[in-house]
């Protein structure tokens, strides 16, 4: 259907009514409506449509009337749960509105004191998930399971499936709106597949003609900045680097970090951050043994390849809880802050990126009793910050620590330069699931995408979604 074969009304104007039938079902509303769709939708040229005759749409008319209120209100009707969320997607991608769908259905801000879990994506085949990468624009999903990467829209509708070359996909990063970079333990190398054309566009290898021993790399975690995608890899003989791809070539840039050995302080970095606001590469590591946890937190500047700070626990005993070793270490990228649960007492701390020293470490205290750890060394620890909140799955149980919000005028926390000081009290500690959510299995991911949280169970299939319901916005009040 193009504008051009549509003359505007003779009168009239954004109150000007229209006439339309809708799979034989008359609808009137006003010029201005149907306008509000957007200049390239559908409804658009057919509000400029001449004659008193109505406009007839071979289209399903009770959707229509959802999308009518949707355009009048800006809000769904309550008739809309009558349909699927891909009925409702598919209609709005023929009169061109899904950007005002999106809007309607996207889940209210993520608070971690009221999320539950609303579904649970499985895919088709082989339904244990192995890797899962998230949109944070629009909480959409991409999930490797074996050799396979199924991907989820923006409403968590199954979108494509490919079959890589790959058995046992371990690693994913979403490094374009359509491209993955994808590692697996069992293969060498950092592979990229293009989802829209469902083919392999290229990988790449870490060589060192000079070094025998450096074949076979694997790759054990993957991140991504605007002009490069930065990949860990492991060479059988433990050696291992960083190396930094530039994502236009997808050819090797530079090499970062290159150290051998099979001790605490040179073994490959497990999980990797680009943090945008300084420009730096974040990676830890971290084993556990019969004596306990160790591992090291180290911040590299890709320009030199130099690490400008890092941290090895067990340490020199500088530390405050020297023996309490971090089992999981996350960064929180928009406060540049970094975080760690302690493997014995299972105490979160923080650390403000932009002021670390030998002992940057304030240890967050819980107020309340009934809230504090009491749990038994052992457990496993997983972190993720997301949206200001800081995640912590303990085996089955996931916890929330979030930001408490400074009294105006207060000063409460005090200030340093480039920001508030972090202070033990700056942060609460709620439960997010129930006994029941507990029990279902061990968290092995946490990751933040859109206004959701996905986490994945050891040897549990699918990823189960989290949001927050329309009330989280509600503020108790107290006297």
């Amino acid at each position: 259907m193009e504008n051009g074969n549509f003359q505007p009304p003779a009168s009239g104007g954004g109150g000007h009514r229209i006439k339309l039938n809708v799979g034989g079902k008359l609808f009137q509303t006003t010029v201005s409506t149907l306008q509000s769709s957007g200049p390239d939708s559908v409804l658009a040229a057919l509000s400029t449509r001449p004659g008193p005759d109505p406009v007839f749409i071979d289209r399903d008319p009770d959707i229509f009337s959802v999308f009518l209120s949707l355009l009048r209100s800006n809000r769904l009707p309550s008739t809309a749960r009558r349909f699927s969320k891909q009925e409702l997607a598919e209609e709005a991608a023929y009169y061109g509105i899904e950007s005002q769908l999106r809007l309607a259905m996207a889940p209210p801000p993520l608070s971690g004191i009221d999320a539950s879990v609303v579904e649970t994506i499985r895919p088709a085949s082989e339904g244990l998930p192995s890797a899962f990468t998230t949109a944070a624009d629009d909480g959409s999903i991409w999930i490797a399971h074996g050799g396979q990467v199924s991907a989820y829209d923006w409403n968590l509708t199954h979108s494509s499936t490919i079959r890589t070359h790959l058995d046992d996909i371990t690693s994913i990063c979403r490094v374009w709106p359509d491209v993955a970079a994808l590692g697996s333990e069992p293969s060498a190398g950092l592979h990229f597949y293009n989802f829209s054309s469902s083919r392999h566009i290229g990988s790449t290898h870490w060589t060192d003609p000079s070094d025998p021993r450096i074949y076979k790399a694997r790759v054990t975690a993957v991140t991504s900045s605007p002009d490069n995608v930065f990949a860990s890899f492991d060479c059988p003989h433990r050696e291992n680097c960083i190396l930094l791809v530039d994502k236009t070539t997808l050819q090797v840039a530079s090499e970062i970090g290159r150290q051998s050995g099979s001790q605490a302080k040179n073994i490959v970095p497990g999980k990797l951050t680009w943090l945008p606001t300084m420009g730096v590469i974040i990676g830890t590591a971290v084993t556990s043994g019969a004596f306990g946890y160790s591992g090291y937190i180290r911040i590299w500047d890709p320009r030199s390849g130099d690490v400008v700070w890092e941290t090895n626990e067990p340490g020199s005993g500088r530390s405050s809880r020297f023996g309490d070793s971090f089992a999981d270490a996350a960064v929180d990228v928009e406060e540049s802050t970094l975080f760690k649960v302690c493997s014995k007492s299972g105490d979160v701390a923080v650390a403000d990126i932009r002021h670390l020293g030998d002992d940057p470490w304030v240890y967050l205290e819980d107020k309340n009793p009934s809230m504090r750890y009491t749990g038994e060394p052992g457990v496993s620890n997983v972190l993720h910050c997301y949206k200001g909140q800081v995640f912590v799955g303990r085996d089955g149980a996931l916890e929330v620590w979030s930001r408490v919000h400074e009294k105006e005028g207060s000063g409460e926390f005090g200030e340093v330069e480039g920001g508030r000081a972090i202070t033990e009290d700056m942060y609460r500690r709620n439960y997010v699931d129930k006994v029941e959510d507990s029990a279902k299995g061990i968290i092995r991911k946490i990751e933040g995408g859109g206004n959701r949280l996905f986490v994945s169970r050891e040897d549990v299939e699918g990823i189960e979604v989290w949001e927050s319901s329309n009330l989280s916005d509600a503020v108790a009040v107290s006297t």
